[in-house]
């Protein structure tokens, strides 16, 4: 049976058979691969593609998100890669393209954009009948649902999420980073914030640049000042520990702000994977998104 389906980027991708030989360039499509039952089919993951731990520890890896080794990846001779828009580079996916490699592009910037994806990575393996991979996606849509039945009964806590901290950068409302952190009640205060270019203008020390000039380039990863953050006054800060793995150090930072967070306490580390791994870590990720949230609610009711 022939499978089509689209990626991200609305390219039809045609699959006679199932992939038999894969390599993964996305953690969470690493880790929602194995959940979908079909992790021998890796033959080749990145440095970063850490669970299931017992799974990556037999397949080799190629390198980094950022810089693949390709002649390795073709050396594999994979029948397909997983690739992420955001994550991987331009010019690698170009290069595998061009050697006739079959390339998924995800590029999900909601929850259900995950879901969607586990959906259509099931039909590609033809397990979307299977009970646990039903089971997966019948659990992540009700993990949606129930966040936003109680988001609809509470007010939202004003949050800062930061990514980085030197520079500093969080996200915008247009990731899904924002999509999670909104799902959980947590609503991010930069989600109007693009980020400007030049450097100087993202941090408001010169004009930025004109739509056309900035052309194709992300703005959903703003830099922005600590000044910035106190005159969007959030009631929560969480510092996940990826990307950056933010220390004691960088709570301190945020504690010495005059922001409500600061005075009540609520500047909380996470685990970074539940705000950034979309796809089948995220119907766990978000439930226990939900709970870091509301308890920090539950400690500042006066």
């Amino acid at each position: 049976m022939i499978v089509t389906v689209y990626d991200d980027r609305d390219r039809l991708l045609t699959f006679p058979a199932i992939p038999k030989r894969v390599v993964s360039l996305v953690p969470s499509d690493t880790f929602t691969l194995a959940a979908l039952g079909c992790g021998e089919a890796l033959v080749g993951r990145t440095d970063y593609c850490e669970l299931p731990a017992d799974l990556v520890a037999k397949v080799p890896s190629i390198g980094g998100t950022k810089n693949p080794r390709v002649d390795d990846i073709l050396a594999l001779s994979p029948d397909l890669v997983l690739a992420n828009q955001e994550e991987n580079t331009k010019g690698d996916l170009e290069a595998l393209v061009q050697a006739g490699v079959r390339v998924f592009l995800a590029f999900p910037k909601r929850m259900a954009d995950g879901l969607s994806l586990i959906a259509r990575y099931a039909r590609v393996f033809r397990v979307e009948s299977d009970p646990r991979v039903r089971d997966l996606l019948k659990r992540g849509y009700a993990a949606i649902r129930e966040a936003e039945a109680h988001r609809s009964q509470t007010i939202p806590l004003r949050t800062f999420c930061p990514i980085w901290m030197k520079p500093l950068m969080t996200v915008n409302g247009d990731t899904f980073m924002s999509d999670m952190l909104d799902l959980a009640g947590a609503a991010n205060v930069f989600a109007d914030r693009e980020r400007r270019y030049p450097l100087a203008a993202d941090l408001g020390k010169a004009k930025p640049l004109e739509n056309a000039a900035v052309g194709g380039r992300d703005t959903r990863y703003p830099r922005v000042t600590l000044e910035e953050v106190a005159l969007r006054a959030p009631e929560l800060v969480i510092l996940p520990d990826e990307p950056h793995p933010f220390t004691e150090a960088d709570a301190a930072v945020f504690r010495d702000l005059p922001i409500p967070a600061a005075s009540r306490g609520a500047i909380v580390p996470t685990g970074g994977k539940d705000i950034c791994w979309y796809g089948a870590y995220s119907v766990e990720g978000l439930p226990r998104l939900c709970a870091l949230v509301k308890s920090v609610r539950a400690k500042n009711v006066s």
